[in-house]
């Protein structure tokens, strides 16, 4: 039989616990609203988090920050832990705790504003896109000639490629030295570190002659083939293991992403 896993997300509701050799404090996960028909609805559980003072301690969180920060949270669920130790419905030992970034907020922003051209017509994104990387162009002229000539290329070629450009120049604007030479689809660059990787992933391995070919492609054009598909606030890996592998054997600092939002 596999043993329980749970992964929590969110920020501690009740303040730290210390104790002697670990450290606990609260959670609240609300239930989802929707629940197949003929069911009940879930509720919200509380949970009580049980992590080592070494783990904890690694996060650099403290007893204010750990109210604020958004944390994820890997383990088990226990029912075994003494009522006043315990407050929650649910005991939970860590197995790894995470804190999320901050920046999910400014992304999402980006990103939104990223999706909207999108759903236009492709003629006026392009038009858009046009004038944009043309102005681009005229501002960074006088310090760096490179770029500015890389982007008048691109604006040249907008004609004969018109479906596939536009997408690439949309990525191309804040950084438009690494988008480029992206696998399609890419929506946005990320650091290696940032990304999670499931519990489930990581109990599996991948067939070594299909990673091989994946790493002698990055190692011939400088990319991987396809982008990994990652959860948009959450950073958790829900496709592209495979991939994953290969930018750790590589050691590549950033890698391409597709964002899967959640619902």
């Amino acid at each position: 039989i596999m043993p329980h896993k749970i992964t929590l997300t969110g920020s501690a509701t009740g303040p730290l616990r210390e104790y002697d050799r670990y450290v606990a404090f609260d959670m609240r996960e609300k239930g989802s609203p929707s629940a197949p028909k003929g069911l009940k609805k879930s509720t919200f559980i509380s949970y009580t988090v049980f992590v080592a003072k070494k783990a904890f301690n690694k996060t650099g969180l403290t007893k204010k920050s750990i109210m604020h920060e958004k944390i994820l949270i890997q383990g088990e669920p226990t029912l075994d832990i003494p009522i006043d130790e315990c407050p929650g419905e649910v005991g939970v030992i860590c197995f790894q705790i995470t804190v999320l970034p901050n920046k999910n907020d400014k992304e999402k922003n980006e990103s939104d504003a990223k999706k909207e051209p999108k759903k236009e017509d492709s003629a006026p994104s392009q038009e858009q896109k046009n004038t944009e990387s043309t102005k681009q162009g005229e501002e960074q002229a006088p310090v760096s000639k490179p770029v500015a000539d890389e982007q008048k290329n691109e604006v040249e070629t907008v004609q004969p490629e018109a479906e596939e450009i536009p997408v690439q120049e949309k990525n191309a604007e804040p950084k438009p030295k690494t988008l480029p030479n992206q696998p399609k689809g890419t929506q946005d660059l990320l650091n290696f570190e940032d990304i999670i990787v499931p519990e489930e992933f990581l109990k599996t391995r991948p067939n070594l002659e299909k990673t091989q070919k994946v790493i002698d492609f990055v190692k011939r054009t400088g990319r991987l083939d396809e982008p990994l598909t990652i959860e948009k606030d959450s950073k958790l890996l829900k496709d592209g293991y495979r991939r994953y592998i290969v930018a750790k054997t590589v050691k590549m600092d950033k890698v391409p992403v597709v964002y899967e939002y959640q619902k």
